[in-house]
C-alpha cells in the first residue's frame, strides 16, 4: 500500500521542487519546516536522495538499510560542520557528481558490496549536509533545522526504494531511471 504512493508521492515531489531554491537566500522561515524543506526545493539533493532509495533496492539485502543509515548518519557530520563555518571545498561539484554516481551506478546495474556501496554514499552525504548546514537560517536552531532535513532526506530515501520496489521491480525499468537521474545530472551540472 505504501509502496503504491511511492510514485505518484515521488511526482508531486519533483513538480514542487526548484534547481536552486535551497540554496541560501531565499525566506524560509527558522523552524523544522525549514530544514525539512531544503532537499525537496533543490532538484540537486532531491535526486541524489531518490536515487539512493534506488541503488539500495536495486542491489537489495543489508544495502536497502544500510545506504541510508550511512547517508543519514554521515550527513548529520556534515550539517553540523556546515553549521560550525568549518570550509570544504568543491560542495556543489560534489552534490551534482553525487547526482552523476548515483545515477550511473543505478544505470549499469552491477553494484556493488553493500559496504562499498554505503561508503560511496555515506561520502556524497557528507557534501549534502554541509550545504544544509551552511545554509541554515540565522535564526533557526541546529537540532530543529537538522531534524527537519534528517526527515526529509529519510523520506526521500523511502521514496526511492517504494519507487524501485513496486514501480520497477523488472531491472530494466529501474536501470532506466538510474539513466534519467544521470541525465538530469548533466542538466544540473551544464546549468
Amino acid at each position: 500500500m505504501i509502496a503504491r504512493a511511492a510514485l505518484p508521492l515521488g511526482l508531486l515531489v519533483l513538480l514542487i521542487s526548484n534547481v536552486a531554491l535551497a540554496h541560501t537566500g531565499h525566506g524560509v522561515s527558522a523552524t523544522a519546516a525549514s530544514g525539512f524543506l531544503h532537499p525537496l526545493t533543490g532538484l540537486d539533493h532531491l535526486l541524489a536522495m531518490v536515487a539512493v532509495g534506488l541503488w539500495a533496492a536495486q542491489i537489495g539485502g543489508r544495502a536497502l538499510y544500510a545506504l541510508p543509515a550511512a547517508f543519514l548518519s554521515v550527513m548529520l557530520i556534515g550539517g553540523l560542520l556546515g553549521t560550525s563555518g568549518v570550509a570544504l571545498p568543491a560542495v556543489e561539484t560534489m552534490i551534482i557528481g553525487s547526482v552523476l554516481v548515483l545515477g550511473a551506478a543505478i544505470a549499469l546495474g552491477r553494484p556493488l558490496p553493500w559496504s562499498l556501496a554505503s561508503a560511496v554514499v555515506g561520502g556524497f552525504a557528507l557534501f549534502h549536509g554541509f550545504a544544509h548546514g551552511a545554509e541554515m537560517p540565522a535564526a533557526a536552531t541546529a537540532a530543529t533545522y537538522g531534524l527537519g532535513f534528517l526527515l526529509a532526506t529519510a523520506a526521500l530515501h523511502g521514496i526511492g526504494i517504494g519507487i524501485a520496489v513496486e514501480q520497477f521491480a523488472a531491472r530494466p525499468l529501474l536501470r532506466y531511471a538510474g539513466a534519467a537521474v544521470l541525465v538530469c545530472g548533466l542538466g544540473l551540472m551544464l546549468a
